[in-house]
């Protein structure tokens, strides 16, 4: 990787790494880095420091752990003074559903993390660029890099802008089976609730999930994940949203 933050690598003896430029990244998340060493650390997989024998200190797990501490830090600041008339137990659960993997992985998604990680070629090769562990790490870490390369402030709004910006429907998406049975269960004309495989691709190690969610036999809703749950997940949550247009609930 150059001085600017090209990245270079592709599938070469050097690894396996996207041919992504990190200056993409920091104009995807409105942030430019001082120090692009953070930056690079923040997308270096331990899988890629352990092939190319660099050390451990130096790939992003240090700074996941600083990065789960900040967040945790603002979300719970911004619940306390958004949601003054809720206790503890409810702040503590909303926050769970906030800083969760599948959280997180998803709000990684939308500015497309995985694709500018460093990883191993065993890493890559399994799916590790699209794994909600993998992806919702590097989130925290990117936190992390943020905080240490521009302050609190600066990871703060990071924080706002990507990962409690839309929070009702990132409520939505944690605990969608829940609330989609919950909805149907309540509901007077009993008509039952159920997940259909679509489609399943891809080798043991990275599988593929296409469910759709069935009301009495009509799709609500449609998902892919590398997981039957994850895959019944998303289903869920978009069968929410489309039952919310139907009936205003």
């Amino acid at each position: 990787m150059d001085s600017e933050g090209a990245c270079h690598f592709t599938g070469s003896g050097k690894g396996l790494f996207m041919n992504r430029d990190l200056r993409e990244l920091e104009k995807k998340i409105c942030y430019h880095f001082q120090d692009r060493r953070f930056l690079r650390q923040a997308m270096t997989h331990s899988s890629f420091a352990n092939e190319h024998n660099i050390d451990k200190l130096q790939c992003n797990e240090r700074l996941e752990f600083l990065g789960d501490a900040v967040l945790e830090v603002v979300s719970s600041d911004f619940l306390y003074h958004n949601y003054p008339d809720k206790p503890e137990g409810e702040l503590t659960k909303i926050r769970a559903s906030v800083v969760c993997e599948p959280t997180l992985a998803f709000c990684a998604s939308e500015i497309e993390l995985g694709s500018y990680l460093m990883l191993g070629k065993g890493e890559e090769s399994t799916g590790g660029r699209n794994r909600n562990s993998v992806v919702s790490d590097a989130m925290e870490a990117l936190i992390g890099a943020i905080y240490l390369d521009g302050g609190f402030a600066n990871a703060k709004e990071f924080v706002y802008r990507f990962v409690l910006n839309d929070l009702e429907h990132k409520q939505l998406f944690f605990d969608s089976k829940t609330i989609l049975q919950e909805i149907v269960q309540a509901r007077e004309d009993g008509r039952p609730l159920e997940y259909e495989i679509l489609k399943e691709s891809g080798p043991d190690h990275n599988k593929s999930f296409e469910v759709r969610a069935l009301l009495d036999g009509e799709e609500i809703g449609r998902g892919m994940g590398r997981t039957k749950k994850a895959a019944e997940q998303v289903a869920a949550y978009r069968g929410i949203l489309t039952l919310r247009e139907q009936t205003c609930i």
